[in-house]
């Protein structure tokens, strides 16, 4: 795998020209056409889509309203509670409410289940189309029912990858799904396009996951394509079916890129033809020469099984190499286990070697990654006839839909799969985010999905219990599985691969899936549940703000399952006091309490008291600020909490991750940098401000209190820098904070508080 260090010109779809002074010389000599890299640019795939879908008039300042947009269950609802509150009167465009994250109704009892009768409720007042739990996981439906090339979708889910199929997809915070919603706009400055191009065929064994665990290994710490659009050319995209490209195409979210799309062909025309929309299709492909902004050259007949393991997908190795290694990387996984984890708990992986060989306790094939027909059909081809035995050696497989699941028993697959003691269960993501077959304590799991991030599986660390996930494809997994769960290469057998042909049915959809038509009903009554809260009132930003540093992490990464645990809190997501209880629980369980006695502060000022009476500790900083500034009072000071990361935000596009910190009071995030445009995004939108802080030692510690004097005016005037000062020892010591690039209506909502105050009529 090769990454250009400078731009390239992809010329007539096959040849590279690295930018290096000389290459416009080239392209004329061999094209006999002169074009400047300006031009070139606008020849890709990804450029034509998004000017197609601009409303601003400049392609540097994008304004985008998409086609369709896709929620599941533990995002619609706070979704559309917050457009109900900014006065929603009709889903304008095509909004798909799944259910597939809640589906078990288990955890909560009749919680979840009352969220599902809200979104059946929502989509027949507002004009939407609802899919009832455990017909589909919210991104095969869309591949399924709602892609079409050279379309765009917003989704409320980091995964939303379609661009296999010709769709620029985009997972983002639910915030910004509220803008479509209210018929504003999603804004960006133009993002750069990497190219990814492809050559040569992968060998027989391996899968998807094997080719996208390897990009990702190769970009996500330099940061090759972070918030930039990944577009797939090259000879060998032809070489995979399109189910690998889908495969590859919806883990791109681990790289932090913006979004993907490909080049299509008569594979993906097919696919549409057999899903029963064959109008769906557009040929797309580079016009003439295209420049991308860098470029990953792949030849993918070199990659092999691949392995990511804990605790992020880009932390990889070849099967093979893990092998020949095991002890020296085992130690290594459960030294970065001690820092995840801050000492708490002990990661023993070295006990899991046995005979020289390492043994996994479980085995999973599940959701918008792992899920596809092929992977689960190759699987069954390597099991077949075998026995996964009696021992702790455990392997579930969950189809990503229903139409998936029927065709696997059609054909026989399911039937091999259960014969071997594998467990078929339904359509469910469950897995993915710590809600289904949770692990025991220090037992290793091989997963087809799509993380692995610490605690993502379930364990519950401040309970004792650990236990960790490695990323792997299908065909290895099932490898594993046939050897009885020593870790094998699925290329280390010698399989004939059935290739069995797909055949969709739609009737399950037809005789399930609620689909308006777009066609409102107002006089449907919403459905609440005891669960379904408001959103709390949250106050504009104040001229001065006073924040206490409520909590401190100086990991290198901070995923958003650290901000807000998945899993055992899915059930509390429509209830936005309930859920921010858990805030931080998992790296720092003090911040909910500090938050909440420094937001006492913040109440008193709203109820027109005294401020120092409900914080008495706030007195001697109060006096320090009055000294030094003669406006401070009540009307003019908003007082709350702030947190510090290195660079938090990796991961879900849960916008939980920051409203939670907004209900306790939190008024603003410090980092290094963000690691992804959702989690920023999903902070301006709550109102909170998302301050940079260049990196080394840090002038404030845990429990400091800042002082931002005449923040509102610098927010206002756009000012780049913030004077900032720590109040401590009676005195002020300045230091400076960045907020960065922000469009106006960004400001405007800080200004206003969050989302919701900008938009309440």
């Amino acid at each position: 795998m090769k990454l250009y260090e400078n731009g390239v010109y992809l010329v007539n779809g096959s040849e590279l020209l690295e930018d290096n002074g000389s290459a416009e010389d080239k392209i004329y000599s061999r094209t006999g056409k002169k074009i400047t890299k300006e031009e070139a640019a606008q020849n890709t795939i990804a450029y034509g889509i998004l000017r197609d879908h601009n409303t601003s008039g400049s392609m540097e300042k994008l304004q985008i309203k998409f086609d369709k947009l896709t929620s599941h269950d533990i995002t619609f609802v706070g979704i559309i509670q917050t457009a109900r509150a900014s006065g929603l009167e009709k889903f304008p465009i095509p909004y798909v409410l799944t259910n597939c994250h809640n589906s078990l109704c288990a955890v909560g009892g009749t919680i979840n289940e009352d969220d599902h009768m809200y979104g059946l409720t929502c989509a027949k007042k507002y004009g939407g189309m609802y899919v009832p739990p455990h017909q589909a996981v919210i991104h095969q439906f869309a591949r399924e029912m709602l892609a079409s090339g050279g379309a765009m979708i917003l989704g409320s889910d980091s995964h939303t990858r379609y661009g296999a199929l010709g769709t620029m997809a985009m997972g983002e915070g639910g915030p910004e799904l509220v803008k479509q919603l209210l018929s504003q706009t999603y804004d960006i400055n133009m993002p750069q396009v990497i190219g990814v191009y492809l050559t040569g065929a992968p060998v027989k064994g391996v899968g998807p996951q094997d080719i996208a665990l390897a990009i990702i290994g190769e970009v996500f710490a330099n940061g090759y394509v972070k918030n930039k659009v990944m577009e797939f050319v090259g000879p060998g995209v032809a070489n995979l079916s399109v189910d690998t490209r889908i495969g590859i195409d919806v883990m791109t979210t681990e790289t932090t890129c913006l979004s993907s799309i490909w080049k299509t062909d008569e594979a993906v025309k097919e696919f549409y033809e057999i899903h029963g929309r064959s109008e769906a299709y557009k040929e797309l492909s580079p016009n003439g020469t295209a420049y991308y902004d860098g470029m990953i050259e792949i030849d993918l007949s070199e990659i092999r099984p691949m392995i990511a393991m804990p605790f992020h997908p880009s932390n990889t190795y070849t099967i093979d190499e893990l092998n020949a290694n095991l002890l020296d990387i085992l130690d290594d996984c459960e030294k970065r286990a001690q820092v995840s984890f801050d000492g708490a708990v002990n990661l023993d992986l070295k006990s899991k070697v046995r005979n020289g060989k390492l043994y996994v306790d479980q085995g999973i094939i599940a959701g918008c990654a792992g899920g596809g027909f092929e992977n689960i059909c190759d699987a069954a081809d390597i099991l077949k006839g075998a026995s996964i035995g009696p021992d702790e050696f455990t392997l579930s497989v969950y189809p990503a839909s229903m139409p998936i699941y029927m065709e696997l028993v059609r054909n026989g697959a399911a039937a091999a799969l259960m014969q071997t003691g594998a467990v078929l269960k339904t359509a469910f993501c469950g897995p993915c985010f710590g809600a289904g077959d949770t692990p025991a304590n220090n037992a290793f799991s091989i997963r087809h999905s799509t993380r692995n991030f610490p605690n993502r599986e379930g364990s519950k660390v401040q309970n004792g219990q650990v236990a960790s996930v490695a990323l792997m494809d299908a065909r290895s997994i099932a490898a594993t599985a046939a050897n009885k769960g020593y870790l094998t290469a699925a290329t280390d057998l010698d399989i004939d691969f059935s290739k069995p042909r797909y055949f969709f049915d739609s009737k399950i959809y037809e005789n399930r899936v609620f689909d308006s038509k777009g066609k409102a009903d107002p006089s449907v009554e919403i459905q609440f549940g005891p669960n379904i809260k408001d959103w709390p009132k949250m106050s504009a930003l104040p001229k001065h703000m006073l924040l206490q540093v409520a909590a401190e992490i100086h990991d290198p990464v901070t995923t958003t399952d650290e901000l807000i645990p998945s899993g055992e809190t899915s059930s509390y997501r429509s209830n936005p006091l309930g859920l921010a209880e858990f805030t931080l629980s998992r790296k720092d369980p003090s911040y909910v309490g500090k938050a909440k006695e420094i937001q006492k502060a913040q109440k008193a000022i709203e109820a027109d008291t005294c401020p120092c009476e409900a914080v008495p500790e706030l007195k001697p900083v109060m006096d320090v600020l009055k000294a030094n500034y003669s406006d401070i009072g009540r009307g003019t000071i908003g007082i709350g909490s702030t947190i510090f990361a290195v660079k938090p935000g990796d991961g879900s596009a849960r916008e939980q991750a920051a409203s939670c910190q907004k209900v306790l009071g939190g008024w603003a995030n410090i980092a290094n940098e963000y690691a992804t445009k959702r989690y920023r995004s999903n902070l301006i939108n709550w109102g909170m401000l998302p301050f940079l802080i260049e990196q080394g030692e840090l002038p404030f510690a845990n429990g400091d209190y800042i002082f931002l004097p005449d923040i509102r005016k610098a927010v206002e005037e756009k000012a780049a820098d913030i004077s900032a000062y720590v109040v401590k020892d009676g005195a002020l010591k300045e230091f400076k904070l960045m907020l960065g690039d922000m469009t106006d209506d960004e400001r405007s909502i800080i200004l206003k508080g969050c989302l919701i105050n900008y938009n309440r009529k």
